[in-house]
C-alpha cells in the first residue's frame, strides 16, 4: 500500500469515530449515528472496506441470473471488458460490476430522486425529498417503465441489468461484506429495481435542465424595472457569438416572442416567487442547474493531417470521487462498443462502437416553465382552467425519517404540473423531466448505429434532456444534432412565470427537421459548448442569455482554432482540450491597456499594465496577469452594475443568484458588446445622473483589483500567481474531506476551454476527455477518479494525475483487451 492510500486508510478509521462526519453530499449534518457496535464488527463491520482495497485476481465465480459465461477482464487502472454470448448476460454484467464497485454512489442517487434520503441521514435531507417528491421523477420513471413494451430493448436490458445489480447486493448482505458507508450510517440497501435505474436517468435531466431563471426574472424586473431588465437580460444576445447551425431555417416557423415594457410583476406573484426561492435555497447545489460547461466537435478529414475525421468530446459536470463516470467495453453478437456509463445505467452515454463515436453537451434551451394558477375562496381545492374549475390531484407520499416520525408529503398536481408553493400565487411547474422520455431505447439504438441515418433516426425519440450529439464516423463523416424537447408556447412571455389559465399552456415541440443540425457542411466542422447554437434570425423562441445558455467564449475559441488551423491532428485535439486561454480577457485587455494609457499611474500599476500587455491570455497556475485580468473583469462588473443593484434594491439577500458576478452570463456579454461596440452606454451613468463612459469605470475597476490584490496577496504584482487565489478540489461523496483530492493550486476559470467551475475553489469542470481517431480507429480517455468508490482501493483517484496533467489513455475493444495480457478475468458461470 502507497503512502497516500495509509494515509487515506487512517483518515479513514479518523472519520468514522466523527459523529457527523459522514454526510451526503450538500448537506452540512447528519441526524444521530446508527448504535457504533455492529459496524465495528470485526467480521462484518466497516473494517470489511479492506475487502476491496486489494486489484481483482483471476477467478472463476458462480453467479446466478446467467444464461451463458461471460468473461470480464480488468486492466491495470480498472476499465473492464465485458465479453458476453447475449444481451442479456451483457447488461446483467453491467450492473453487475456498477454495483460491485459504485453500489453506495448508485443508492444515494436513486435516493436522491426518490425522495428518501431522510431515511438514512436524517432530517435535514427532508427539505430536498420534499421537494422531489414535488418533482416527481419517480412518478415519470414510473409512467417510463409502463411505457415499455414487454419485449422491447430497453425492457430486456432493464431486467437483466436489474439481476445484475441484485446479485450482489444479495450476496454483500449474506457475507457481510457491504460497503463500509452502508455499515457505519447502519442500513442495508433495498433490491434494485428497473425504475431506479430509470430515476438516475431522471436525476441527470434534473442537473442540466432543471432551471429557476423565470422567478430570477421576476425578481429583475420588479426591482429594476421591465426596460432595464429585458435590456441588461435580453433575449438575444448582444454580442457576436459562433453558433454552429447558421441556416437557412424553415421559413414557415412562428415567429420570435417579444417583451412589452408594459407587463407588470405583482406583489402576489413576488411572494409566491420569495417563497420559491427560499425553498430552492436549502436544496443540495445539484438540484437545480447553475453553470454551463461542456465541449465537443468534429472536423471531417479535409481539415486533418490524416484525411480522416476526429472528434472529441469533454462533458463538465461536478467532479467527486468517486466520478459519476465508470468505463467500460463490451461485445455480444449485437453490441460492441467502448465508453463511459453512469453507475445506474446499463449502457454507455458516451464513446464509439466500430462505425461511430459520439459525444454530448447540454444544450440549454429553456426547459423550466413555472405557472401561476388561478384559484378562489369559493371552489375550494380546485383551479380555473381554460374557462372551468377543475380539482387539484393529490398524492401523498410517505418520507420515512431516521430518528423521527415519518413525514406525510401532500402534493397537489395542475395539467402544468405539480404545485410549488402556495404562498402569494398557487404556482406550479411544467418542465421537460416530467415528461416520460425513451432515453434509454435510444441509447441502445445509437449504440449499434452504422452511420449517421442511423444516428439521427434513434435520436428522433429523444426528449430529456436536450442535448447537442456530435458524431463522427469511420468514412469519413461528421454531424451535430441538438436533439431534444422544445417546448412551444401559446403565447405569454416564458422568461416570466405564466398564466396557468391554458392562454400560455405548451402546445407542442420544434418539429425534428427545424431543431439545430448540421451534417457534412461546408465548413468542414461541427461544435457545440453550450452557445446558442442557432444565429439571432432562428424563428422559434428557445430561451434567454439567462436561461440559461453559456456566454459562447468557450464556443468562440473552439470556432477560431478549427478555423485558422488548416490541418488538425490529436495533439491539436489534445492541446484544445486542455486550453486555458480566457477568450474575453482576448477582448477586453487590450481595450483596458488602452484606457489606462497616459494616465498617472504608480510603480505598482506600472507593472500590472505591463503584464497585462505581455500577457497571452492564459489562466495559467503561474501567471500574475491572469490574476489581475481576473479581479479586474469582477470588479469592472459590479462598478458597473452594483449601483444600480443598490438603487433599485435587488432582492441579493433573498436569492443569491441575483449578486452581480464574473458568473452572471448577461451581464458578461453586456460589458462585452458595451466596451467594444457602445462604451456610452447609459448603464455606465451612475443612478444620479454622474456621467461615465467604459475606459472611466474600467480605469476604476482597476484601481480597486490592485486594492483587492495587495489586501490578499501583498502589495508586489510579482507574488500574485493565479494559483495563489485559484484551486480545483475534487469532494469525496461522503463529504470526508480527507478522503478527496485537493484543493491543490490549478489553472483556468468558468469559461476557458478546460474550465474550473463553482468558484475560487472549483469543483466542476471536464469530467471525461474523448478523442476519437478515426484514422486509425483509436480512442483515448480520461476522467478525474477511478474506477472504485472504495477509499482504500488502488482505482479511488488513480486517473487524476494524468488528467490533471493533460494525459490519455488508450481505449481498447473487448478483442484488442483479449489479445494482451490484463491484470485479471474473471470467468462469470450460470
Amino acid at each position: 500500500m502507497n503512502s497516500r492510500r495509509l494515509g487515506k486508510g487512517i483518515n479513514l478509521v479518523a472519520a468514522l469515530l466523527v459523529t457527523g462526519g459522514i454526510l451526503y453530499a450538500g448537506f452540512s449534518g447528519v441526524g444521530p449515528l446508527p448504535p457504533m457496535g455492529p459496524a465495528f464488527n470485526p467480521g462484518t463491520g466497516v473494517w470489511t472496506v479492506a475487502n476491496g482495497a486489494t486489484l481483482p485476481t483471476s477467478r472463476t465465480l458462480t453467479i446466478q441470473g446467467l444464461k451463458d459465461p461471460v468473461r470480464i477482464q480488468f486492466d491495470q487502472r480498472g476499465t473492464a471488458y465485458i465479453d458476453a454470448a447475449n444481451d442479456h448476460d451483457l447488461f446483467f454484467a453491467i450492473g453487475y460490476l456498477h454495483a460491485k464497485y459504485r453500489l453506495f454512489q448508485m443508492d444515494l442517487m436513486r435516493r436522491q430522486g426518490e425522495g428518501l434520503l431522510s431515511q438514512v441521514v436524517g432530517v435535514q435531507a427532508l427539505p430536498s425529498d420534499e421537494f422531489e417528491d414535488s418533482l416527481g421523477l419517480s412518478r415519470t420513471a414510473k409512467a417510463e417503465w409502463q411505457a415499455l413494451a414487454q419485449t422491447s430493448a430497453a425492457r430486456q436490458a432493464l431486467l437483466a441489468y436489474t439481476s445484475g445489480v441484485n446479485a450482489v447486493i444479495k450476496k454483500d448482505i449474506a457475507s457481510g461484506n457491504l460497503p463500509f458507508m452502508f455499515k457505519l450510517l447502519g442500513y442495508q440497501p433495498t433490491l434494485w429495481k428497473p425504475t431506479d435505474t430509470l430515476v438516475i436517468q431522471g436525476i441527470m435531466t434534473q442537473d442540466m435542465d432543471f432551471t429557476t431563471a423565470p422567478l430570477d426574472y421576476a425578481l429583475y424586473e420588479h426591482s429594476l424595472g421591465v426596460t432595464r431588465t429585458m435590456q441588461w437580460f435580453p433575449i438575444l444576445p448582444p454580442d457576436s457569438q459562433s453558433p454552429y447551425d447558421t441556416g437557412p431555417y424553415h421559413k414557415q416557423a412562428p415567429s420570435t416572442l417579444r417583451w412589452s415594457p408594459d407587463q407588470q410583476v405583482s406583489l402576489k406573484e413576488i411572494k409566491a416567487v420569495d417563497a420559491l426561492t427560499k425553498k430552492i435555497s436549502q436544496l443540495p447545489p445539484t438540484a437545480v442547474h447553475h453553470g454551463a460547461n461542456s465541449n465537443n466537435w468534429a472536423v471531417d478529414g479535409t481539415k486533418t493531417t490524416t484525411g480522416k475525421s476526429l472528434m472529441a468530446g469533454d462533458p463538465h459536470l461536478n467532479q467527486t470521487i468517486p466520478s459519476i463516470w465508470y468505463q467500460i467495453s463490451a461485445k455480444d453478437p449485437h453490441y460492441d462498443f467502448q465508453g463511459v456509463s453512469i453507475p445506474g445505467l446499463p449502457i454507455i452515454l458516451i464513446g464509439r462502437n466500430q462505425n461511430i463515436s459520439w459525444s454530448l453537451t447540454d444544450v440549454q434551451d429553456q426547459a423550466t416553465f413555472f405557472y401561476q394558477e388561478k384559484t378562489s375562496s369559493h371552489h375550494k381545492g380546485m383551479y380555473k382552467w381554460n374557462g372551468k374549475w377543475v380539482p387539484f390531484k393529490k398524492i401523498t407520499y410517505t418520507i420515512p425519517v431516521k430518528g423521527e416520525a415519518p413525514v406525510h408529503d401532500v402534493i397537489s398536481l395542475t395539467v402544468h404540473g405539480p404545485v410549488m408553493t402556495t404562498d402569494g400565487e398557487t404556482t406550479s411547474v411544467d418542465w421537460v423531466g416530467a415528461i416520460p422520455s425513451p432515453d434509454l431505447s435510444v441509447l441502445l439504438a445509437m449504440t449499434k448505429a452504422k452511420n449517421y441515418t442511423d444516428f439521427r433516426n434513434a435520436l428522433k425519440s429523444w426528449f430529456a434532456p436536450a442535448l447537442n450529439f456530435v458524431y463522427a464516423d469511420k468514412k469519413g463523416n461528421i454531424g451535430l444534432l441538438s436533439a431534444g424537447y422544445y417546448p412551444i408556447i401559446k403565447s405569454g412571455q416564458p422568461w416570466l412565470p405564466l398564466p396557468g389559465t391554458g392562454a400560455s399552456d405548451i402546445v407542442g415541440s420544434i418539429p425534428f427537421q427545424d431543431i439545430p443540425q448540421a451534417y457534412d457542411p461546408p465548413t468542414h466542422m461541427v461544435f457545440s459548448a453550450n452557445q446558442r447554437v442557432v444565429g439571432k434570425n432562428y424563428p422559434y423562441y428557445i430561451g434567454t442569455t439567462d436561461d440559461f445558455f453559456d456566454n459562447g467564449y468557450r464556443a468562440d475559441l473552439i470556432h477560431q482554432t478549427l478555423s485558422t488551423k488548416k490541418k488538425l491532428s490529436v495533439a491539436d485535439m489534445e492541446t484544445l482540450q486542455n486550453s486555458v486561454q480566457d477568450y474575453l480577457a482576448t477582448l477586453l485587455v487590450p481595450k483596458l491597456v488602452s484606457a489606462l494609457k497616459g494616465q498617472p499611474l504608480t510603480a505598482q500599476e506600472k507593472s500590472a499594465v505591463h503584464l497585462l500587455a505581455t500577457w497571452h491570455d492564459t489562466m495559467t497556475v503561474s501567471s500574475q496577469a491572469a490574476s489581475i485580468w481576473w479581479e479586474f473583469l469582477n470588479n469592472y462588473l459590479i462598478d458597473t452594475f452594483q449601483p444600480w443593484w443598490n438603487a433599485d434594491h435587488v432582492p441579493v439577500n433573498q436569492d443569491s443568484s441575483l449578486q452581480i458576478n464574473a458568473n452572471v452570463v448577461s451581464l458578461q456579454e453586456d460589458l462585452e458588446a458595451w466596451t467594444l461596440h457602445d462604451p456610452t452606454n447609459p448603464a455606465f451613468t451612475l443612478p444620479n445622473g454622474t456621467k461615465r463612459t467604459a475606459n472611466s469605470v474600467m480605469r476604476e475597476a482597476f484601481t480597486n483589483a490592485l486594492s483587492d490584490l495587495s489586501k490578499q496577496l501583498g502589495p508586489s504584482p510579482q507574488n500574485w500567481q493565479w494559483g495563489n487565489l485559484h484551486a480545483r478540489a475534487f469532494p469525496s461523496l461522503a463529504q470526508v474531506p480527507s478522503l478527496g483530492f485537493g484543493p491543490k493550486a490549478a489553472s483556468g476559470d468558468p469559461w476557458t476551454i478546460n474550465a474550473a467551475d463553482g468558484g475560487m475553489v472549483s469543483s466542476a469542470g471536464p469530467s471525461w476527455r474523448f478523442i476519437m481517431n478515426w484514422a486509425n480507429g483509436q480512442g483515448m480517455g480520461v476522467y478525474p477518479g477511478g474506477q472504485s468508490e472504495n477509499p482504500l482501493s488502488p482505482w479511488y483517484e488513480d486517473q487524476i494525475n494524468a488528467w490533471w496533467n493533460g494525459n490519455y489513455f488508450p481505449m481498447q475493444s473487448v478483442g484488442q483487451a483479449a489479445s494482451k495480457k490484463e491484470l485479471a478475468t474473471w470467468s462469470l458461470q450460470p
